[in-house]
């Protein structure tokens, strides 16, 4: 009897994934079982951990989930099939040595409880004895040995055959380790191939790259894998796996397969029973291997574009949500409209709504001395000292208005910055708005959010579901649980990444906070309204169901600015305030004194603190927040400068230099917001001038960059930007950037799923309307 061998530990798979070491994750997986969570765990357990950051211990959680899930399925399987009183020694060291889910199912397939199928039919007329022979003894005739299970149930020798293939096949068909050759070798060799469905020409237009298309099942990307899909659920194309379809071989690579597995001779050495054989072997491949292994592979390739998509879309919200604050100033914000007017809001240096408005500078009533004269007087009354325009419909128009209005002021003058509105209506009518401002007209709730985003992105953003914030592609395709998972998980690291004032924070951001959720920001912002200002930190623990746990968790992350304890202004956990003090003793100061002036810690030897459960990360990491306290990782703010007399697409000529917002990076290149209501695309391949691998090692959302136009076609609003030194030609794209057809904006644009700009024939007219209005004045 041979021992259970023992499957690799979660620990030692998760640390070679990473390139950690075991011990690592050991200390990490601990932690995550004791209810810590990931940034508490990457910011103040670096000794346990031996430095993991959030990334990797992202991937760790996830790998942890997938890994116990497969133990879990492991067991069942192994129960099973003890069950049924057939686990063998030797099965067992196959099921124990199995890392994937996909290879332990390919091993419990012969097990699996069955419904009564045509194999087990055919045994039941007593064909199991036909099917052996055949099998082991290659000299037997098969059409002769058949004719001796003609019965009542069995009437020819043709009925006699097709049972026993059906118990050959399936015999077949359960073989794990053919089943896992074949499925490597699809992997490696097969095809995906799109034909338009007849008749649907017309209608799936946006999808004519793929209406004769064949690549590479391994190599297609994400974005392509993704939209072929949409195109297939859509009805407009079929899409199928296909694998040595060019074979010229009389017998194909996976049926020769097949034939190894199965002992099967084939050519001069063949005997009858191996022809025979020969044939039930290419029989299995179609109608059994090819159709459940097909159905594998575009599962595999819907979860490997899934991954990707999510990547890109957790990568761009985390840009756009760790993008540059203009900071705490009283703001304006405009909510461009044409008939419905401009919606105006102003809002306070903590977010707060102070004044509002609805202004009609274009048609039909065309008041732009009215409108201008309103503006004038909120940013004059209030101090404005921003003004955010949103970059939906009349964007440009408003923006030129609100220029001319700036122009206009004596004294120091607002900044203004064009923001997306991507989601804004989403807020203005969520509970969240309806709680914050129950009294406000739902259009200038998204007025007042237009302004917080430019005041402070991450705290607005953090109100609306990620998915409505746009920054993916083909976000509504992707699996929505894993989609959401990976959303969130983003958006708590950026939260924590950057902290939380205590006494200004909403609900909403609250409840990001590590250790935190819905229920504990709704109690901490209830008893802030009751008691007044937290002044120390340590009054959390007065929160009424926020006990020492959550404390310890959310505790760093909080801020309190002027409090009684300064530490409290830092990112210095409460834990670690004893080694804080010992440090600013040593030099003969207070933590005050220390935090103002902080030119006294640069002589301090951090390895002199180090002990009482504290290492030398955290020492080190104590020392950089007293030289800065609750620094912002964020980068300075900067707004791009749209080019004057450049509002319609029909504006753009090649060889022009523009400054725009990177709007979403994805695999395939980046959008540019460069004020003309239609996002111009990077291709990857004008990025820069050396090779790209991905556009993310170039730029970010929410980045200002220099671009030129290539080629603009007014007619399908596609505009072809660069970001090389030197102009390409019109439609050059580089073959560098990989196999395939380079993505056009039509497609990639179908798929992006970001909110659509809103489009009238009015809007150069209103343009010119405007501009002669102003001239006028």
């Amino acid at each position: 009897m041979l021992m259970t061998p023992t499957p690799a530990s979660p620990e030692r798979i998760i640390a070679e994934e990473i390139g950690a070491r075991s011990e690592q994750v050991a200390s990490a997986v601990a932690l995550i079982d004791g209810g810590a969570t990931v940034p508490f765990i990457a910011r103040y357990r670096k000794e346990a951990t031996g430095g993991l950051d959030d990334a990797q211990l992202r991937t760790l959680e996830t790998r942890l989930t997938y890994l116990r899930d497969l133990e879990a399925r492991r067991q069942a399987v192994l129960k099973s099939i003890r069950e049924q009183g057939k686990l063998t020694d030797q099965l067992v060291v196959a099921i124990m040595a199995t890392t994937t889910r996909v290879a332990l199912e390919d091993l419990y397939l012969p097990f699996r409880p069955k419904r009564r199928n045509r194999a087990e039919a055919a045994r039941e007329k007593g064909l199991g004895p036909l099917a052996e022979t055949i099998l082991s003894d290659r000299s037997t005739n098969p059409e002769a040995l058949a004719a001796r299970f003609v019965t009542a149930e069995v009437p020819d020798v043709k009925a006699a055959l097709e049972g026993a293939r059906d118990i050959v096949g399936e015999t077949m068909a359960e073989n794990a380790a053919l089943v896992g050759d074949i499925r490597n070798h699809l992997v490696a060799k097969a095809e995906l191939r799109a034909k338009v469905v007849k008749g649907k020409e017309e209608e799936g237009a946006k999808f004519s790259d793929y209406f004769d298309h064949t690549e590479s099942w391994a190599k297609a990307p994400s974005h392509r894998v993704l939209a072929l899909l949409r195109a297939e659920r859509e009805g407009i194309i079929s899409l199928d796996i296909e694998v040595d379809a060019e074979d010229p071989s009389s017998v194909k690579p996976v049926e020769a397969m097949i034939a190894r597995h199965n002992r099967i001779r084939m050519g001069s050495a063949a005997s009858p029973a191996d022809e025979w054989l020969l044939g039930v072997a290419r029989w299995v491949w179609r109608s059994k291997l090819k159709p459940s292994l097909s159905t594998q592979m575009m599962t595999m390739l819907k979860e490997g574009a899934d991954d990707e998509a999510i990547r890109v879309f957790s990568r761009n919200l985390k840009d756009l949500l760790l993008a540059a604050p203009a900071g705490a100033k009283a703001t304006m914000g405009l909510d461009p409209g044409i008939r419905t007017g401009v919606k105006v809001a102003v809002i306070d240096a903590t977010g707060r709504l102070v004044d509002s408005a609805t202004v009609y500078p274009f048609q039909p009533r065309n008041d732009v001395s009215g409108a201008m004269a309103k503006l004038t007087q909120l940013i004059e009354q209030h101090g404005v000292e921003l003004v955010a325009i949103g970059n939906g419909t009349a964007s440009r128009e408003t923006e030129q208005l609100a220029g001319e209005v700036i122009k206009a002021l004596k004294g120091r003058k607002p900044v203004k910055a064009v923001v997306s509105e991507a989601g804004a209506s989403v807020y203005s009518a969520s509970e969240i708005a309806s709680k914050e401002m129950p009294d406000v007209d739902v259009s200038i709730r998204g007025a007042v959010s237009i302004a917080r985003r430019l005041q402070d992105p991450l705290a607005e953003l953090i109100k609306i579901d990620p998915k409505a914030i746009g920054v993916g592609q083909y976000q509504h395709d992707v699996d929505q649980a894993r989609l959401s998972k990976a959303l969130d998980a983003v958006v708590e690291d950026a939260v924590n990444a950057v902290g939380v004032d205590l006494n200004t924070a909403s609900a909403a951001l609250l409840s990001r906070v590590a250790g935190l959720g819905p229920s504990l920001a709704e109690a901490i912002v209830s008893h802030r309204d009751r008691e007044g200002p937290f002044d120390s930190r340590r009054k959390l623990l007065k929160v009424p169901r926020l006990g020492p746990k959550a404390f310890e968790q959310c505790a760093g992350f909080l801020r309190i600015a002027h409090g009684k304890e300064p530490l409290d202004a830092s990112a210095v956990h409460p834990e670690a305030y004893p080694v804080a003090r010992k440090i600013v003793a040593a030099i003969g100061k207070d933590v005050a004194q220390v935090m103002r002036d902080p030119q006294a810690l640069k002589s301090v030897d951090p390895g002199r603190f180090v002990g009482d459960g504290f290492g030398l990360p955290t020492v080190k990491d104590i020392i950089a927040e007293l030289e800065k306290p609750g620094r912002d990782p964020r980068p300075a703010f900067r707004t791009a400068s749209f080019t004057d007399g450049v509002n319609e697409i029909t504006d753009l000529k090649p060889g022009m230099a523009l400054e725009g917002t990177v709007t979403n990076v994805a695999a395939f290149g980046a959008f540019v917001d460069i004020g003309v209501h239609q996002d111009g695309l990077i291709h990857i391949s004008q990025l820069a001038d050396r090779f790209v691998k991905d556009p993310a090692d170039v730029v970010k959302t929410g980045q200002v960059v220099t671009v030129r136009v290539i080629e603009v076609d007014v007619k399908r609003k596609r505009i072809s930007l660069t970001m090389k030194s030197e102009m390409p030609e019109a439609g050059q794209t580089d073959r560098r950037q990989g196999p395939g057809k380079p993505t056009n904006q039509l497609s990639t644009k179908a798929g992006s799923d970001r909110a659509p700009r809103k489009e009238t024939q009015q809007q150069g007219a209103l343009a010119d309307a405007l501009a002669a209005a102003i001239k006028r004045r």
